[in-house]
């Protein structure tokens, strides 16, 4: 058993660093293509035209994130997951050799839509392999994939584009199939137990708490991506300073936000829930967004330290949201919920600077500001933290036989009572002496259903 526990512990780690490593390969393309514009300029094109063909694969997200989500669910995570991923890569290889706006931006488009198989199904792969007392960092550690994706854009686009973008298409199509051959032979679906009475009565969509961890999350996306779009021109119009300055200051608070993302999963982790860590943390954001529109109202030095402090605070419960979404909708609906969730998020952040950028236009950085604290307000009073509580306290323990995991179907997980195991891994007393089972590291833990 120890040792089954030990390829258990190792196989859940290889396949959370497959699954991040296929994500960044996507974000890299779906969200780091604006690195590719001054190639695009080059060959001719205006920067509206350019600007419309680095939001394509965007676009393409937006239309295939639900029914990726649907495939996870309804086949499972790992050839959805290397599936999509190689059909990014391949669009992108014919990318390399077309010619215009119209044929580059098709390509584009289909490969964000095929490379958004990589959100529902790395997600996904978390709740059923991590047990709910590790799994906040986990899925922390998965949400740091997207601005690492964007940084290895920044840094390999413009030098491979200096050879021509058909050079730096090429980079991205070869990294997109690497990830896909790596998923495909690490990772590994996690058992499909049968579905408990509570996953089998129906949607979780039935009652409005999934609803108001989707609006809690939209409403978080504004001051993200407020501060993520303008941060940088108010440090050059407004503060004076240098543009490459004020970039590796930002590139910083990148890290940052990153690290506070670990931290957020780590902290619900400990805490046993995600929705009281996600609204103290919407409540912090409030404020320090409130701190940088009065500095910024005020021309005072305080607004810089704002600023950098925002950028790092407002990603930090991004990780919280999406686990909170897994473990509420069940690994029957896992997939959907996250594909539904992705689609709100990237819906909002495409809104977020045009919005925006009108409210600077009119009333300046500081309106902006002050809008963008009232969002997270809004979430604190969303987001549902009695019905996180009354589902942990209300259901019930069961003891539980795991087996070791690997490719779905390899062998029937045996439960010794239709009622599931508590995803926290604690155990109810078992049998007349009122024995308590140890918690076994081996298996992917199973969230319980919320009601």
């Amino acid at each position: 058993m120890a040792g089954e526990e030990a390829g258990q512990d190792r196989r859940r780690w290889m396949v959370l660093v497959a699954g991040m490593l296929a994500m960044i390969a996507g974000c890299a393309f779906q969200f780091g293509l604006p690195y590719l514009i001054p190639a695009l300029r080059e060959e001719g094109l205006s920067l509206g035209a350019a600007g419309l063909l680095a939001a394509a694969p965007t676009a393409g997200l937006l239309v295939s994130l639900i029914a990726w989500g649907a495939a996870a669910d309804r086949w499972g995570e790992r050839w959805v997951l290397a599936g999509g991923l190689a059909g990014a890569g391949a669009v992108l290889a014919v990318a390399t050799q077309v010619r215009g706006v119209a044929a580059l931006g098709i390509c584009f488009l289909l490969a964000g839509a095929a490379g958004g198989s990589v959100h529902a199904s790395s997600g996904r792969l978390i709740l059923g392999w991590f047990a709910a007392h590790e799994r906040g960092l986990a899925m922390g550690l998965r949400q740091t994939a997207q601005p690492i994706g964007v940084a290895v854009a920044a840094l390999v686009l413009p030098a491979t584009a200096a050879a021509g973008r058909g050079s730096a298409l090429a980079f991205m199509a070869a990294f997109c199939l690497a990830g896909a051959v790596l998923v495909a032979v690490a990772v590994r679906d996690p058992a499909r137990a049968a579905a408990s009475a509570q996953e089998s009565g129906g949607s979780p969509y039935r009652t409005p708490v999934l609803w108001r961890i989707h609006g809690a999350s939209a409403l978080l996306i504004v001051p993200q991506f407020t501060v993520a779009t303008f941060a940088l021109v108010f440090l050059v119009d407004e503060r004076g300073w240098d543009a490459t300055q004020a970039g590796h200051i930002l590139a910083l608070a990148q890290v940052g936000g990153a690290v506070a993302r670990l931290a957020s999963g780590w902290w619900s982790d400990r805490v046993g829930g995600r929705l009281r860590p996600m609204r103290i943390v919407s409540g912090a954001i409030a404020v320090v967004a409130g701190v940088l529109a009065a500095g910024a109202a005020g021309g005072s030095a305080i607004a810089v330290g704002a600023v950098v402090a925002a950028s790092i605070v407002s990603v930090s419960p991004n990780g919280l949201a999406f686990t909170a979404v897994a473990e509420h909708a069940g690994r029957q609906w896992a997939g959907r919920a996250l594909g539904i969730q992705n689609t709100a998020q990237n819906a909002v952040a495409a809104a977020t600077p045009p919005l925006m950028a009108a409210v600077i236009g009119s009333g300046g950085y500081a309106a902006a500001f002050a809008l963008a604290a009232a969002f997270p307000l809004a979430a604190m009073a969303v987001i549902p933290v009695r019905a996180e509580q009354r589902r942990s306290a209300g259901r019930g323990d069961a003891p539980e036989q795991r087996r070791p995991a690997g490719p779905t179907g390899d062998a029937p997980e045996q439960r010794s009572s239709a009622n599931r195991g508590d995803a926290s891994g604690q155990r109810s007393p078992a049998g007349p002496a009122g024995a308590v089972e140890q918690r076994r590291p081996s298996g992917p833990a199973e969230p319980v259903q919320a009601r």
